[in-house]
């Protein structure tokens, strides 16, 4: 039995299970959380987009659930995309084929690499004008990615506030939290992710069958998984996810309350 490990083994039908956390969830939950912080009837509200790499097939999933929280929200005018004119073309488009979302990915990539990242940002910056700025939100791929782009919206006289997102609860990007400079980050305990793929394995090798409440498509056949949880830390929750679990040690963090 073949089990994919994190990463979803694509184009061929040589694999029996999935052992991932749920990438869409990942996605959505960034998603939720910008749409938590826009004030209630406002419209216009500044929305930079940023992806992963777009050889990465997790970067098209992560993308696929931030779009399925924030497009309703473009597509009513609470929202104005300010760094991709494709987004803005599909804004309409609550489902996207790969083909559409590969278009706006493109544009908005940081190929999950800290100093495109930051160039990226900078670029977006110098060409947005004054009202693209103020108040931003800002959907950031992972923590590395985040504390990039975070640095130069941070360094732009004209940006006021900004929300941006994150994911892997990288020790920097909890420190940025708790600093106020990075406002969340995705939660993947990888802990949890391997009990579940030794007890996929286990399965297997008693004759049995792992539990199945999903399906990802890998372009060959619908792969069974069962996701892994996952959950977003925040300022408020930080001690209690981090901390307390177990996950990092107190003494990696300062100004921790």
């Amino acid at each position: 039995k073949v089990i994919s490990y994190d990463r979803l083994i694509r184009d061929t039908t040589s694999v029996d299970y999935y052992v991932t956390f749920d990438s869409f969830e990942v996605g959505k939950a960034w998603g939720d959380y910008l749409n938590s912080k826009v004030p209630a009837g406002t419209k216009r509200n500044n929305l930079y987009l940023y992806a992963g790499a777009a050889s990465d097939n997790n970067s098209f999933i992560f993308f696929e659930g931030a779009w399925s929280a924030l497009q309703p929200k473009i597509a009513d005018g609470t929202y104005i995309v300010r760094n991709s004119d494709k987004a803005a073309a599909l804004a309409k488009k609550a489902k996207l084929t790969r083909d559409e979302a590969a278009q706006i990915i493109g544009q908005v990539t940081t190929n999950w690499n800290f100093s495109d990242a930051k160039n990226k940002a900078e670029a977006n910056l110098t060409a947005a004008p004054k009202e693209a700025k103020g108040t931003v939100y800002i959907c950031a791929p992972n923590d590395g990615t985040a504390r990039a782009i975070a640095d130069a919206f941070a360094a732009d006289k004209d940006v006021k506030t900004y929300y941006i997102t994150g994911q892997d609860a990288e020790i920097a990007s909890i420190q940025y939290i708790i600093d106020g400079k990075q406002s969340m980050t995705v939660l993947k305990d990888v802990r949890t992710l391997v009990k579940d793929a030794i007890s996929a394995a286990t399965a297997y090798m008693k004759g049995q069958t792992p539990p199945v409440t999903a399906y990802y498509n890998n372009g060959k056949k619908d792969v069974p998984a069962k996701p892994t949880a996952i959950v977003t830390v925040t300022k408020e929750n930080v001690k209690k996810e981090i901390i307390d679990s177990g996950y990092w040690p107190a003494d990696k963090f300062t100004g921790l309350k």
